[in-house]
């Protein structure tokens, strides 16, 4: 007991003097150091967003050879429903970047395993509870006004997702554990051969031997879980320092956890569903179909600027969460400044890009005229909302690297649901700016909530941060090497 003692005051005294040294480097150096640390987390995160994003768009692609009625209910499925159950748990999630994120800047490595097991269990039982959606998928739609024919097969395909669900609980923990680590490479990597493997199954099981839903959904399900168990593998056995086996101490102490994935899930489901809004709300608009063809269009291109985007967001909530749980608050701001900075640089140029282009880039996706002038029309919006998400999401990664989820998610509903929709929806249908003004309204509460996140940023005490995440890691980490030792099974 004394030695562990002596050594855990010893790790301290050598980070405190790691953080010295670091903040006495000239600002060049330091920039160039700070940079090498967020592109080792964002770099990956950004590669694995685009393959996984590039897993949906595949299988729609070969859905669609099956027959349009399939196309529209797996377009149903993975935009309603998918999204729904990806908002929850990624959301959920999160919170284990705030807690495995400080830990490891913190040296505390020994619970980072009991995290991740934690986090395991919260989103397991979550996603039990949205089985019934899964399974009860065409009478809710047919409820909703769909199309029976179409309702029926989009019940089949909802439950050949159930797999897929599953699969996020096992994605989404990893890939945060590994990133709290800078060790997603390896993500990078398997999300590649997953893209691969799906790719040559799809076309073996739709079109050469015309397995129809079952085939397309077979080589989805496994293309989200091959990752999977390479990540686990992973994790298994190159990160024994992190990870010590399954352990009982999963079970303990799990209010708090799941109370910070609560005020995470619903932190990021209001985001994530702010845009899904935005389609519904252009349902029933004069040219509908032109207007949703254009807007989609414009979603789509938005929807890939996106993985950028949540790329920097892990990055950020990575940095920052190590960075106070290492207990350097100048080095947890000074990584906020050059993430932004690279973040809103990049987003700067394609919004000069997509404000340039405007309605040539819709002959991409369409050879409709009409449609190609809505998008240029469109264009402007979609250069300012791409600018916006260049810094919003930077933002949100700094506050489930600092453990404000549930401040975030009041501030979400101010911005977006009191004040973005209603706004969008007196512009688009009271003033009849159409989507247009529906789009405006959004951009203006997305607008409202980065400036509030900013002076949150900014106002922060982030000393007092500091002390937050010590206190945090002191009070979940109160397992000593007996405890560990009498309560901890490894499976090796």
């Amino acid at each position: 007991m004394e030695g562990d003692l002596k050594k855990k005051l010893l790790g301290t005294k050598k980070a405190s003097e790691e953080v010295e040294e670091e903040e006495e480097l000239s600002l060049g150096k330091r920039l160039w150091n700070e940079s090498k640390l967020m592109w080792i987390v964002a770099a990956p995160a950004i590669f694995t967003r685009f393959s996984t994003f590039g897993i949906n768009v595949i299988s729609q692609a070969f859905v669609g050879h099956i027959g349009s009625k399939e196309l529209a209910a797996f377009a149903l499925v993975f935009t309603v429903l998918i999204r729904f159950a990806n908002g929850i748990l990624l959301g959920m999630a999160s919170a284990l970047s705030t807690l495995c994120g400080q830990a490891y800047g913190a040296k505390e490595y020994g619970m980072m395993g009991v995290y991740l097991q934690r986090s395991w269990i919260v989103l397991f039982l979550t996603s039990l509870l949205l089985l019934p959606v899964f399974f009860f998928t065409s009478p809710i739609l047919i409820l909703l006004g769909q199309e029976e024919s179409i309702a029926q097969v989009a019940g089949t395909i909802s439950l050949w997702s159930i797999p897929v669900m599953f699969a996020f609980i096992v994605s989404f923990t990893c890939q945060t554990f590994l990133q709290s680590q800078s060790k997603n490479t390896i993500i990078a990597f398997l999300a590649v051969l997953s893209l691969s493997i799906h790719l040559v199954l799809s076309w073996l099981l739709t079109i050469k031997y015309e397995f129809g839903i079952a085939g397309a959904m077979t080589s989805t399900s496994l293309a989200y879980w091959i990752p999977n168990i390479g990540q686990l593998l992973f994790v298994a056995y190159c990160c024994p320092v992190t990870w010590n086996g399954f352990s009982f101490l999963a079970f303990k102490d799990l209010w708090p956890v799941v109370k910070l994935s609560l005020s995470s899930g619903i932190m990021m489901c209001l985001e994530l569903w702010y845009n899904t809004i935005l389609v519904l709300l252009t349902g029933n608009m004069k040219n509908a179909e032109v207007e949703i063809d254009a807007l989609s269009i414009c979603l789509n291109i938005n929807g890939w600027e996106m993985m950028i985007s949540l790329g920097f967001m892990a990055a950020a909530s990575v940095r920052v969460a190590n960075e106070l749980g290492k207990g350097s608050a100048k080095a947890a701001k000074f990584s906020i400044y050059v993430t932004v900075l690279t973040s809103f640089t990049i987003g700067f140029l394609l919004f000069l890009f997509f404000l340039f282009f405007r309605e040539r880039l819709a002959y991409i996706f369409s050879s409709n005229e009409d449609v190609a002038a809505a998008v240029g029309d469109l264009s402007p919006l979609l250069s300012v909302s791409i600018l916006l998400n260049s810094v919003q999401p930077v933002l949100s990664g700094v506050a489930v690297g600092a453990g404000w989820q549930s401040t975030v998610a009041y501030v979400n509903i101010g911005c977006y649901y009191i004040i973005g929709i209603p706004v969008g929806i007196v512009l688009g249908k009271v003033i009849h700016w159409q989507v247009k003004g529906i789009w405006i309204g959004m951009l203006i509460g997305t607008l409202i909530q980065t400036i509030v996140l900013t002076i949150i940023t900014y106002k922060t005490d982030w000393d007092e941060q500091v002390n937050i995440a010590r206190a945090r890691i002191s009070k979940w980490s109160k397992v000593d090497s007996t405890d560990q030792e009498t309560e901890t099974k490894v499976i090796r």
